[in-house]
C-alpha cells in the first residue's frame, strides 16, 4: 500500500520501486515481459558490479563455447532410431522383459554409415550422413519414466525441487557473447508448452536474468514471434532517455540508502529488452538467409527453427534449447515414426553441415535426444497398429561437436533393448559431461541457496570421459 502525505491525503507519496514500476511502464519493448518472466526476474544475488551476462572465461580450457540442446520431447525409440536389436525378431511374438510385454521386432533397417560405420535407422539418411562427428550414447537411463518428471529431469537434474536447468547454468557460469540478447532462448512451435512447462528453462533460485527466454517460432512474422519488441508510441531515443533515468534514480539511492538486488535484476532485463530492438528483428529474419540456405534447411517449422537457432549461435547467444516434440508413439509406430524423423531429418542434417563449413561446429555443442526411451515390446495390447510404452532403463542420446569425440558409440542395452547393461550413463553423468566440455568441473559450479551451495548434479554425476575428444 502507498504512504499518504499528511497535509493531503488525496495524494499518494509513491515509494521508489513502485515509482520506478511505473516510469518503467512507458518504455517500448517492456512487453518483453512475456520472455523474461517478472516472477523469476525479481531474484537476489545479482552480480551489481557489472553485467551479469559478462563473458567469463571458464576455469578449465573449454572444447564447447556455446550448446545447441534439440529436445526429442515425448521420448523417441531407441531401437527404431540409434539402438539396433537384431534379437528382437528372433523373439517376435514371444513374451519377453522384465515387463512380460510381446516382442516387438523393429520395421526399420539399420545400416552402417561414416568411417566409424555406426549404426542407424533408416528414419534418419540425412542425419546419418554426420555420424563421423556424433558421440552416440546407447547406455542413458533416468529415474521415472513419466514425461513431466523425465522431461524436468533432462533439463534441470531434479525430480521434484525446481531447480535451475542446464541453460540457465551455462550462461551463469560463462555469460554471454551478446550483450544485446538473452544469454539462454529456448524455442518452441505451438501454443501448448511442454511437459514441465516453463520449470525446463527456468533459472529457479539463480538470478532472473540468467531465466531462458522462450519464443514460439511457429508465428509467421518476427513481430509475431516477439510481441512488442519495438514500441509504435516512443522512438527509441526517449526509450534510452527514460532508461537512463532509470539508472540514474537508481545510483542515487544505491550511494545513500541501499542497493536492492530484485531491483537491479528488473532493470538489467529492461536494458536487455531496448538493447533487443534491432538484434532480435534481425535475428529472427530468416527472410534475410538466400533462398538456397532456407531450401537446404526446408521450409517448414522445423526447418526455420533450425535456421534460427544457428542465426543465434553465430550472433554470440550461449545457450539455444530447441523443443522438436511428437514422439509418444504408443501406437502406429510404423507410420508415425518415420513421418515424425522426416520433419527433423533434413532441417537438422542441413544444420550440422551448415556449422561445420561456418567453422562452428567444432565450438559448438549440439546434442540431440529425448526424455526417457521405449519398451521393445508391444504396447496398447499388441494390437493391429502397436507402438511401444515408456521405458526409463535404457534409451539414446548424441552429441557433436563441441569437443564431442566423433564416431564414438559408449555403453549399450540388452539384447532386446530394454536397460542400459554396459557402461550406463545417467542423467547427472550428462550433465557432468556438458558442463566440462564447457570449461567447468561440476562439483565446484554451485550457487547458495538456502543456506546451502547447490549444484545441476546434486550429489552425484561422473564425467563421461569416452565420449569427449
Amino acid at each position: 500500500m502507498p504512504e499518504y502525505c499528511n497535509n493531503c491525503i488525496h495524494t499518494p507519496i509513491y515509494t521508489r520501486r513502485d515509482f520506478l514500476t511505473r516510469l518503467g511502464m512507458g518504455i517500448g519493448a517492456l512487453g518483453l515481459g512475456s520472455l523474461l518472466s517478472e516472477d523469476s526476474l525479481f531474484a537476489a544475488d545479482v552480480d551489481l558490479t557489472g553485467s551479469p551476462l559478462a563473458p567469463k572465461i571458464p576455469p578449465f580450457p573449454a572444447k564447447a563455447k556455446r550448446v545447441l540442446h534439440i529436445f526429442a520431447a515425448g521420448a523417441p525409440s531407441q531401437v527404431d532410431t540409434w539402438d539396433p536389436k537384431p534379437a528382437l525378431a528372433r523373439y517376435d511374438g514371444q513374451t519377453v522383459g522384465t515387463r512380460g510385454g510381446v516382442a516387438m521386432p523393429s520395421p526399420f533397417k539399420f545400416q552402417r554409415h561414416g568411417q566409424c560405420g555406426m549404426e542407424v535407422s533408416e528414419v534418419f539418411p540425412n542425419i546419418a550422413n554426420h555420424v563421423d562427428d556424433i558421440a552416440l550414447i546407447r547406455s542413458m537411463y533416468t529415474d521415472i519414466p513419466a514425461h513431466e518428471i523425465a522431461t524436468v529431469m533432462m533439463n534441470t537434474g531434479s525430480r521434484q525441487i525446481p531447480k535451475p536447468c542446464l541453460g540457465s547454468w551455462s550462461i551463469y557460469g560463462l555469460g554471454s557473447e551478446n550483450q544485446n540478447m538473452p544469454g539462454f532462448i529456448s524455442l518452441h512451435s505451438g501454443s501448448g508448452l511442454p511437459p514441465g512447462g516453463t520449470q525446463n528453462w527456468s533459472s529457479a533460485f539463480l538470478p532472473g536474468i540468467y531465466q531462458g527466454a522462450s519464443v514460439n517460432t511457429q508465428a509467421s512474422t518476427v513481430d509475431q514471434m516477439i510481441e512488442n519488441i519495438s514500441s509504435p508510441y516512443v522512438s527509441v531515443a526517449e526509450q534510452r532517455r527514460q532508461l537512463d533515468l532509470i539508472h540514474q534514480l537508481n545510483e542515487l539511492h544505491a550511494q545513500n540508502l541501499q542497493k536492492d538486488a530484485q531491483l537491479e535484476a528488473r532493470i538489467e532485463a529492461y536494458e536487455i529488452a531496448f538493447k533487443m530492438q534491432a538484434e532480435a528483428s534481425d535475428a529472427f529474419d530468416v527472410g534475410k538467409e538466400p533462398d538456397l540456405v532456407q531450401t537446404a534447411y526446408g521450409k517448414n517449422a522445423q526447418g526455420r527453427q533450425m535456421l534460427i537457432a544457428r542465426r543465434l549461435l553465430e550472433r554470440g547467444v550461449r545457450f539455444v534449447q530447441i523443443w522438436a516434440g511428437g514422439w509418444d508413439h504408443h501406437q502406429d509406430l510404423e507410420t508415425k515414426l518415420p513421418e515424425r524423423a522426416k520433419e527433423i531429418d533434413q532441417p537438422l542434417g542441413a544444420l550440422l553441415t551448415d556449422l561445420k563449413q561456418k567453422g562452428m561446429l567444432d565450438s559448438t555443442l549440439v546434442i540431440w535426444g529425448g526424455e526417457f526411451g521405449r519398451t521393445p515390446t508391444r504396447d496398447r495390447g499388441g494390437n493391429a497398429t502397436p507402438g511401444r510404452d515408456h521405458n526409463s532403463k535404457g534409451f539414446s542420446l548424441w552429441m557433436a561437436g563441441g569437443g564431442a569425440k566423433g564416431g564414438t558409440v559408449h555403453g549399450a542395452t540388452d539384447e532386446l533393448g530394454e536397460a542400459a547393461v554396459q557402461d550406463p550413463v545417467h542423467i547427472h553423468d550428462l550433465h557432468a559431461t556438458v558442463l566440462r566440455l564447457l570449461g567447468f568441473d561440476h562439483t565446484q559450479l554451485t550457487y547458495r541457496y538456502n543456506g546451502r551451495d547447490f549444484r545441476l548434479t546434486d550429489v552425484s554425476g561422473n564425467v563421461v570421459k569416452a565420449v569427449m575428444a
